[in-house]
């Protein structure tokens, strides 16, 4: 090997811990030519794992299919603009303390769009791709976003590396969206109890960018219901919330607020009407 391709291959090592991966363009910006990657794998420093993606040998602390593995490549490595969201970043942040017996822990990346190499055959959990078309600045309310050096720095140990993940009040918003199909009324329940410290100003920038009238309505269903101390401090008026009723469960009860149907446990014994579909 000669001492170009001998100090790639350093760079390679340094940047890339074992387990983690690397995609063609990333390579490239390396200057690591197509040949020396065959090369590279061929010697074992790489492994191809799908079209235009590698990873290189190695679990280190965490399992080499860990779904945190992927998500810290693709967001601090390879520098794509996909986040952590949903109830999985709630649970990131310690406001979901439990999954069903038995239930894979499902994993929500956002982005405006996907690598296309990104596949669930990658991940031993379930893995779930949503676009961030949920709000109208695809931006609002992410945490965790720090600058990670540009292309051929070696990063900080990536146990250093920030997850960027929704923040708690992007989040539950973007939970809501999985009702009724993807997430539980009664999972949204439990974590919307833990929800006590919410930014009032946050919520308000979210749910004025929200595109969603369910999401909205959904929320303010929530929020009734649990009366959290920044509950007063938001301005429900200024929103749009539609107009008309939701239908989003059959026999469900319709909120007399809220207008969209609920689950029958999720109502008291005074609000609401049985409202078939």
């Amino acid at each position: 090997m000669n001492e170009q391709r001998a100090s790639r291959l350093k760079i390679l090592l340094a940047s890339v811990p074992p387990g983690f991966y690397v995609d063609s363009k990333w390579l490239s910006a390396q200057g690591i030519r197509r040949s020396s990657v065959a090369d590279y794998v061929g010697a074992g420093w790489l492994r191809h794992v799908a079209h235009g993606l590698y990873q290189r040998p190695g679990t280190g602390p965490i399992g080499e299919r860990d779904w945190r593995v992927l998500a810290l490549s693709v967001q601090t490595l390879m520098g794509h603009p996909v986040h952590v969201g949903g109830m999985t970043a709630l649970q990131q942040m310690g406001y979901r303390h439990y999954l069903s017996f038995g239930a894979a822990e499902q994993v929500y990346l956002y982005a405006p769009r996907f690598p296309s190499w990104l596949d669930q055959a990658l991940l031993d959990a379930p893995l779930h791709l949503r676009k961030t078309s949920l709000f109208a600045d695809a931006g609002h309310g992410l945490d965790g976003v720090g600058d990670k050096g540009s292309a051929g720095d070696a990063p900080r140990e990536w146990w250093d590396w920030t997850l960027r993940l929704s923040s708690p009040e992007r989040a539950i918003l973007e939970a809501l969206d999985e009702l009724p199909d993807g997430e539980s009324f009664h999972s949204i329940d439990m974590v919307f109890q833990s929800l006590v410290s919410l930014r009032p100003r946050r919520l308000m920038m979210l749910l004025t960018a929200c595109r969603s009238v369910k999401v909205k309505r959904l929320f303010f269903v929530y929020a009734d219901r649990h009366a959290h101390a920044w509950f007063k401090h938001l301005d429900r008026d200024s929103l749009d919330l539609g107009a008309g009723d939701r239908s989003l469960v059959k026999g469900g009860r319709l909120h007399p607020t809220y207008r969209i149907t609920l689950p029958q446990d999720l109502m008291t014994d005074n609000e609401g009407s049985t409202h078939g579909s």
